[in-house]
């Protein structure tokens, strides 16, 4: 399998150090719903962990929660709660919503709060050999001490001063040097150090979580493009000031999440939480949705897209039913497994993976409507569909919506038209039929009875 590595700019083949393949993937901040930014997120890196999986390889995989920074103080303040109580509800709540897109959870979900002792002594290690020191804000590090800092966002400190908005601190030795400890404020959780009370910075907590749960390097090191620069290229600053290099061998972003031109960002207040969407939309039709647009190009919200993989995901499921005459099916399911396998293993390729996907599910229902087994392919079509993390179940409303499942109601409709026919009266039956059409409802009349499905992508 070949990735496109950040670092280089090229792809390359994925070449494990040890026995397993070491994931490290950013977590997020629990002060909030988790939203669709992070949902594309997480949703691109099941498919990959998955994929690798499929392929015989033992899979680490790790990701962090940020569970103490100036967003946590900051909102955890304003509800008068503690901060670790914060923390708590949104990380019980970040499970449920990645749980009901059928994502994985990782190996380990370290919290900063409970690794402070192992950031305290990579801090120490930082200090000791003159890559960090001690102002009355704090520790912070010396980028100008790492002759390679910016090799991953590829700008050099010049240009990052030109394009930065850099807080003024006449304590710091370079206004890009980075907070690895922040002086404790009054009010403010805070831990003991050699350095006086305080708490982690930001960047320096996944250095720490990433070494001690998987060693380096790392296979792979995944996140938004937001996280190249700074927290990136800062974690390898830090890292390998220590001894820890390479820190990561591959380096695996994603393209952005845009809605009408623009970034998605909760500074624009323009974000959408996946337990929204989940009201509206199934599992599946979100994986589609993200999986239908390569990992590194950007990707446009919105309804319309959203509804058509809607569409799209029951056509899958439609396909993947095990009914139809039992028998060994003639359909030729290698050539699709290899297409499927061929587009995986070139830099994760999902929108050609669907595509054969699709093309599969269109030859089990011609050789379904015509009388002929299909069992092969059905097992085919939902064992590379799982692999993408597929579930193919109905579309149906998550825990706390009661919106009737009209499955039902359409299946009684179409055993209506059926008795219709039946006493050939074929003008009614006909109506039926027409009214679901425009309702976005496909009858198929084959030797095995009458089907339905919903209008989806062309065939």
């Amino acid at each position: 399998m070949r990735l496109t590595n950040t670092l280089s700019g090229q792809k390359e083949e994925l070449v494990p150090r040890g026995d397993s393949v070491t994931l490290y993937v950013c977590g997020v901040t629990p002060y909030d719903d988790v939203h669709v930014g992070h949902a594309m997120s997480y949703i691109i890196f099941d498919a990959l962990r998955r994929y690798l999986e499929h392929r015989g390889h033992k899979v680490r995989h790790v990701q962090n929660f940020t569970d103490i920074d100036d967003k946590m103080i900051a909102r955890a303040a304003q509800r008068g709660v503690p901060v670790a109580d914060l923390a708590r509800h949104y990380i019980a709540a970040y499970f449920q919503d990645m749980d009901s897109l059928n994502i994985q959870r990782a190996h380990l979900y370290p919290l900063a709060t409970e690794e402070v002792p192992h950031i305290l002594e990579l801090i120490g290690r930082l200090v000791q050999k003159g890559y960090a020191y001690q102002t009355p804000d704090g520790v912070y590090f010396r980028v100008q001490r790492s002759p390679e800092y910016g090799k991953l966002s590829h700008r050099t400190l010049e240009g990052m001063m030109a394009g930065a908005r850099v807080k003024v601190d006449e304590a710091k030795e370079h206004p890009m040097d980075f907070a690895l400890w922040k002086a404790a404020k009054p009010g403010e959780p805070s831990w003991e150090s050699p350095w006086g009370p305080g708490r982690p910075g930001w960047h320096i907590e996944c250095s720490a979580m990433a070494t001690k749960y998987l060693g380096a390097p790392l296979d792979i090191h995944g996140g938004g493009p937001d996280l190249i620069f700074p927290h990136h290229e800062n974690e390898i600053a830090q890292s390998e000031a220590v001894g820890a290099a390479p820190f990561a061998r591959c380096w695996v972003h994603h393209g952005m999440l845009q809605i009408s031109g623009e970034k998605m960002s909760k500074s624009l207040g323009n974000m959408v939480n996946v337990k929204e969407l989940r009201r509206r939309f199934s599992a599946d039709a979100l994986r589609l949705f993200v999986l239908s647009s390569h990992y590194r190009s950007p990707l446009t919200f919105s309804d319309e897209g959203l509804v058509a993989s809607e569409r799209g995901a029951e056509r899958l499921r439609h396909a993947a039913q095990p009914d139809g005459p039992a028998g060994f099916s003639r359909l030729d399911s290698a050539s699709y497994e290899a297409r499927f396998h061929e587009a995986m293993d070139d830099d994760l390729n999902t929108p050609q993976a669907l595509a054969a996907l699709f093309d599969l599910a269109r030859e089990i229902n011609a050789r379904r409507a015509a009388g002929e087994p299909v069992d092969l392919g059905v097992g085919v079509l939902r064992a590379l569909g799982s692999v993408l993390g597929m579930t193919f179940a109905p579309a149906s409303a998550p825990e706390g919506d009661h919106r009737p499942d009209v499955s039902g109601f359409i299946a009684l409709l179409v055993t209506t038209r059926t008795e219709l026919r039946a006493a050939k009266q074929f003008a009614a039956a006909d109506g039926i039929r027409d009214r679901l059409a425009e309702l976005g409802v496909v009858l198929e009349d084959g030797p095995q009875g009458t089907s339905w499905k919903l209008k989806g992508i062309a065939e």
